[in-house]
């Protein structure tokens, strides 16, 4: 997993292919949820495998953000991985993005409605 900022007020964390990355995952939430204070844009385009605790981790910052006022943007998600978002009814719970690029221009256009 890779963990780099995209701008002065957003995380970029590109998951890994294999499933090892629930516990980066869950390092992540725990280091970001002393101090939120940024977006976060996930980025799946390596993954291959969606598990639960995956799920339960993502779940877990998005709420973090939430309460913080910042936004949590799914990006390049597997056709086969969004379908598994969609039978579990997280399709909703998520943004979704196509592309780094499209998960700024979400979190430019939605941030001001934060404050």
């Amino acid at each position: 997993m890779g963990i780099q900022n995209l701008s002065t007020n957003v995380l970029l964390i590109t998951l890994p292919e294999q499933p090892q990355y629930e516990d980066e995952l869950e390092k992540a939430n725990k280091e970001l949820s002393d101090e939120f204070n940024c977006n976060v844009v996930v980025d799946f385009c390596k993954v291959q495998i969606l598990t639960s605790g995956t799920i339960s981790n993502l779940v877990t910052l998005g709420k973090l953000l939430k309460e913080s006022g910042h936004l949590l943007v799914l990006c390049n998600v597997p056709s086969n991985i969004e379908r598994i978002f969609i039978r579990l009814g997280l399709k909703r719970v998520f943004e979704f993005a196509k592309d780094e690029l499209a998960a700024l221009q979400y979190i430019r256009s939605e941030s001001h409605l934060l404050t």
